[in-house]
């Protein structure tokens, strides 16, 4: 599996040499020859429509394990859109020379983090295609699939500062895997985090970085064994923490081709996360041959004809001119730095945060709803159950009364809870916040070890807590 990153923290200055890329057009794909530092040892191909106008959007799209660059551009659609809705593509291609598979390394952490191997070849990639073409720096999107779409998760982690979205398709979770020996976990089963936990990845892989996030769509086929379908669910969890919202849809849909459509708004009420789950497909990249606008793509290995994922995810970004591009509140203050947690009970919890200045208030966030509007630096929620976990984020609010972009997330804990406390939840999130486990895709009630059935998000039971890690099933008697 693989992916290739990208940031654009230089552009005409310190590339090196940017040669022998002809003028793209419709005739096809063009390989670029030097672009600067390339310490992946990647190719670069790039695209663009004939006469494309400064300040045009730029999209990085990576193909799969056996696959090339040429294969993706033929099979995945983007030409398509890049034609009619007008931006250019960066295509990143890898070899056997860096894996016997031509899988992007999205599990080794020499090559896919921050300014290392890979990662930033993509980057010098980004950087010389955007001087070259003049693209809006503010509108760089990034997909894969695959490898390519656990690194495109990397890469949405690693330079949140360069991509204002991305798209996973059939791929893993943001660093999850640091050695290709902990890859077969990701890609076979589960790490069994908490959706803080899962954050905290994205957090740690940019420290410091304080919003705003990129906007992140993940597709996944329900019989995909390649890449099992929990690792969506996951992807769902790390970026809805992330961005400091919940895990509960904001809304869903049914789409063509037996596609389920979860989204996850930010605080503005703004799509930030959405989930396309394709009923039956197996391991691959939707595709939906046809010449109407919402078809695309041609049917292969890996591309399989169901829905045209390239078209809802250009949408989602808002390539189409819908103005669905990322980056967060609509007011003019930065995201507010320093939120943490100063204290607890069973009922409340306290935060504080830096100053912005020129705020007029803050927008306090407890799972993406707004619950206080304070005008200082400080805020205490009360109404809370005892033993439960919140997350929260905070925006600064301008003088004409319009939030900024949110705050990293922070999790608070009320005190109390113990023996006696009962949770609700599925299994999948029964495991995920350490209250069960699960074998043979089965989950088991700790302490206990009762069977709860099929380790899904489908199946719910209340469990009880009787002592230290300690859980009983106990539906309907809480």
């Amino acid at each position: 599996m693989a992916a290739v990153l990208a940031v654009l923290a230089l552009l005409a200055a310190g590339l090196g040499v940017f040669a022998s890329a002809a003028p793209a057009s419709a005739a096809g794909l063009t390989q670029v020859s030097s672009f600067g530092s390339n310490p992946g040892n990647l190719a670069m191909y790039e695209y663009a429509p004939a006469n494309l106008p400064a300040g045009a959007p730029l999209v990085v799209a990576m193909h799969g394990c056996t696959q090339s660059a040429s294969d993706y551009f033929a099979n995945s659609g983007w030409q398509k859109y890049a034609d009619l809705w007008g931006f250019a593509l960066v295509l990143p291609q890898t070899s056997a020379t860096n894996n016997s598979l031509s899988c992007f390394s999205w599990f080794d952490s020499t090559k896919d983090t921050r300014g290392k191997g890979e990662a930033a070849s993509v980057v010098s990639m980004v950087s010389a295609a955007a001087s070259q073409y003049g693209s809006d720096t503010h509108r760089v999107y990034v997909t894969g699939l695959s490898a390519g779409a656990g690194m495109t998760a990397d890469l949405l982690a690693d330079y949140p500062d360069v991509f204002a979205g991305g798209s996973v398709d059939s791929g893993l979770p943001a660093q999850c895997a640091t050695t290709q020996t902990a890859a077969s976990q990701c890609q076979y089963g589960s790490l069994n985090l908490t959706p803080a936990q899962w954050g905290d990845k994205v957090r740690a892989s940019d420290p410091g970085y304080g919003g705003p996030w990129p906007r992140v769509a993940i597709w996944q086929g329900t019989s995909d064994t390649t890449v099992q379908p929990v690792n969506a669910t996951e992807l769902r969890d790390q970026w809805t923490n992330a961005w400091g919202i919940g895990q509960t849809a904001s809304s869903t849909q049914s789409l063509p081709g037996g596609t389920s459509l979860s989204v996850y708004n930010d605080p503005q009420g703004k799509p930030a996360v959405e989930l396309y789950q394709i009923s039956g497909m197996s391991h691959g990249l939707a595709v939906d041959p046809g010449s109407a606008t919402d078809q695309c793509g041609s049917t292969g290995t890996y591309y399989i004809d169901t829905i045209c994922s390239s078209y809802y995810t250009a949408r989602f970004w808002g390539l189409d001119g819908s103005g669905g591009t990322g980056g967060g509140g609509t007011g003019s203050l930065p995201a507010p730095a320093g939120l943490a947690v100063t204290g607890t009970t069973g009922t409340t919890a306290s935060l504080s945060w830096s100053a912005v200045s020129g705020a007029a208030s803050y927008t306090v966030y407890r799972g993406g709803t707004a619950v206080g509007s304070p005008t200082g630096t400080s805020f205490t929620d009360s109404g809370l159950t005892a033993g439960t976990s919140y997350t929260y984020t905070v925006a600064a609010v301008d003088s004409s009364g319009k939030a900024g972009p949110v705050s990293s997330a922070v999790t608070a804990t009320t005190t109390g809870g113990g023996s006696g406390a009962c949770f609700t939840d599925n299994n999948y999130n029964q495991v995920a916040a350490g209250r069960a486990h699960q074998s043979g895709g089965y989950a088991y009630a700790d302490g206990s070890n009762q069977n709860m059935g099929l380790w899904n998000v489908y199946t719910v039971h209340t469990l009880k807590q009787t002592g230290a890690d300690s859980y009983v099933i106990a539906d309907g008697t809480c």
